[in-house]
């Protein structure tokens, strides 16, 4: 992202504006009347009082990690999503989270001892564009507290597998990376030190594994590989794994080991090998145990074999001759099986690829416990008075969420993928805007679809209701507005405006106290403003700048402006929103970061307390009915994060 030399903002107290920069262009806002002579460019903003603290994690990175999920002797499930490890105790409906990652956690080893836990990353970016090195962190899962930082500069784009030692008291720990040859490294993680590194694979690499009876035999496997490395001071040999006259797979997925000693793989083909312990040969086969790729494989307490499928979305439970005990299927909104590990009292855990921990034994019914969407994620609003918001994402899937439960009291289905919601203010009804055009209105009680149209064919960035309720604004990536009046409680449409006069595509809008005006902000950094009853374009300031704003979510104006940084990018502040007590003014970045500000923020490069949690762009905020928590959604990681205001 290039950074341009900012002008400094300038004041016009005579017009009563303000002016900033952003990428060379100027934009202009203009101030209340009351603000006209006290205004200073140079006050200093102070601090908010309030500060943020995560509480909720929504979803579980299972659409492409896997082994990443376990139970911990605490009574916690340890998994994670975006740059957060997070230890869920479900009885209790607690969270606690490792935070010591700065961008995606893309694996996880736990240690012999239960308690010390190794997280790989990949490499992120820092805000001023510097990249910031992949690496594993060792740490401890009962106090949180970072033990080892390792291989700083050593590993390239990303840490993909990570895995302890089993039978020298877990002293190794091995890592394979994401560079071309994905390298194999052995360390002693104590001492920080890299013990011997090998090149495994040109193809990719899915899981690595020390052998749990030898302490210098790693297993690694992925496409068209399964290698046994044997450790001899600093080097490590290969040996292939023989499929001699069996059917050699496109990728071998997932590697577990028999009570005694055998190695077992799941392949691309559906067959699981088994390899006799300490060769490189096969001894058993049971063939086509599941159609289509087998996931993940867990030997279980009393040595009895767990299958999980991608595509038959099968979990099989095998006994100690893999003879086929019992059977039982995810169910297909949950998606195909992605680890699988075993919980309390012979309670299974499984991930998904669609995001999704269940719950469950043979034979019976899996229940999820953790749900959260598989695509990129910019559609939020907050239920008018109750503990509830929604989201919608690429996903194409709606999902109306419990603040206190953290489950979705519903999800849908749409027909396109979802950009933008918003509810009614009696709580009724609920708008979706789409990436294709489209917008739709469903009843928030039934998910009944109540009303559906298509304004352009562009992205829907923006639906919100007025706040008395009579209207709908429609912000398009057309550049224009669209403007229905709204009767029967949200029921029933009629277009009663347009709004043309943007020149680039509509970003943000937010609608005036007594429902009269509409604030636009557009992709060049346009402010912009409208008669909501007919969407005439008001271009005199004296009849707006006065005016009390329902909401605050344009990240342009006289309000908000101090959350952009020094030399800021326009497209570095995805959203804004203001506390409802209007105490408080939160943004959302495209580092992965949360700010909260004081409100109204209007000094240049306001201070802000700053949080981690997200990586990537995070691209919403809102705070709930009373200002109680703060949710953050983010882009690329899918996650939704809850934060208590403290």
């Amino acid at each position: 992202m290039k950074r341009s030399p900012s002008k400094e903002c300038s004041v016009n107290a005579e017009d009563g504006y303000v002016r900033m920069f952003l990428r060379g262009r100027p934009v202009t806002m203009h101030m209340p009347d009351q603000k006209r002579d006290s205004y200073r460019l140079d006050h200093k903003g102070a601090l908010p009082e309030h500060k943020l603290k995560l509480q909720w994690v929504y979803g579980y990175r299972g659409r492409d990690c896997r082994s990443n999920l376990y139970l911990l002797p605490t009574g916690e499930i340890v998994y994670f999503n975006a740059s957060v490890v997070v230890l869920y105790n479900v009885e209790e409906q607690q969270q606690r989270h490792y935070l010591g990652h700065n961008d995606d956690v893309k694996c996880l080893g736990i240690h012999p001892d239960m308690v010390t836990i190794a997280t790989g990353q990949v490499a992120g970016t820092s805000k001023d564009g510097k990249l910031l090195p992949p690496h594993v962190r060792v740490w401890d899962s009962v106090s949180l507290n970072t033990l080892h930082v390792i291989g700083m500069g050593v590993f390239d784009r990303a840490v993909t597998c990570v895995a302890f030692s089993k039978s020298n008291g877990g002293a190794h720990l091995c890592a394979v990376d994401d560079a071309n040859d994905h390298i194999l490294s052995v360390w002693n993680w104590q001492k920080e030190k890299q013990l011997a590194d090998v090149k495994c694979s040109n193809d990719s690499v899915l899981a690595a594994a020390f052998h749990p009876m030898d302490a210098n035999l790693i297993v690694t496997c992925g496409k068209s590989h399964l290698n046994f490395w044997t450790m001899d001071g600093n080097t490590l040999t290969k040996r292939q794994g023989l499929f001699e006259k069996n059917e050699k797979p496109k990728y071998v997925l997932c590697v577990a080991f028999a009570e005694n000693g055998d190695a077992i793989t799941g392949d691309s083909s559906g067959n699981i090998y088994v390899w006799a312990k300490g060769g490189n040969r096969i001894s058993q086969v049971v063939a086509k145990a599941h159609e289509g790729g087998i996931f993940s494989l867990c030997v279980l307490k009393d040595g009895t074999l767990v299958s999980g499928g991608g595509k038959d979305r099968r979990m099989v439970l095998w006994d100690h001759d893999y003879n086929k005990q019992s059977e039982m299927e995810v169910p297909e909104a949950f998606g195909p099986v992605r680890a699988v590990t075993e919980g309390k009292q012979g309670e299974l855990l499984v991930g998904t690829t669609k995001n999704t921990i269940l719950t469950g034994s043979f034979p019976e019914t899996l229940n999820p416990i953790v749900q959260g969407h598989t695509d990129e994620l910019w559609g939020l609003d907050i239920h008018p008075s109750m503990e509830q918001f929604v989201t919608c994402g690429q996903d194409k899937q709606v999902h109306l969420w419990d603040t206190n439960s953290h489950q979705p009291l519903w999800s849908k289905t749409t027909e396109d993928p979802g950009r933008s919601a918003g509810f009614h203010p009696s709580g009724a009804v609920l708008a979706v805007g789409t990436m294709t055009g489209r917008w739709l209105v469903l009843d928030t009680d039934t998910q009944d679809l109540v009303y559906m149209h298509t304004d352009g064919n562009e992205i829907i960035s923006n639906v919100k209701y007025s706040p008395d309720g009579n209207f709908l604004a429609v912000g398009s990536h057309d550049n224009f507005v669209y403007i229905y009046a709204v009767t029967e409680n949200g029921k029933k449409y009629s277009r009663v405006g347009k709004c043309t006069g943007h020149s680039s595509f509509v970003t943000h809008l937010d609608w005036s106290v007594d429902s009269q005006y509409i604030v636009t902000n557009s992709g060049d950094y346009e402010i912009l403003f409208w008669e909501a009853s007919s969407g005439k374009h008001v271009t005199s300031m004296d009849l707006v700048r006065n005016v009390e704003w329902a909401t605050s979510t344009c990240v342009l104006g006289f309000s908000v402006f101090g959350v952009w940084p020094d030399g800021a990018d326009g497209t570095d502040i995805n959203a804004v929103c203001r506390s409802h007590d209007s105490s408080l003014l939160a943004s959302a970045d495209d580092f992965g970061k949360v700010h909260l500000f004081s409100n109204p923020c209007s000094q240049p490069r306001a201070p802000s307390h700053t949080y981690s949690g997200h990586s990537s762009h995070v691209t919403n905020v809102a705070f709930l009915h009373d200002d109680s928590h703060l949710i953050s959604t983010g882009g690329k990681d899918t996650s939704i994060l809850q934060w208590v205001v403290a």
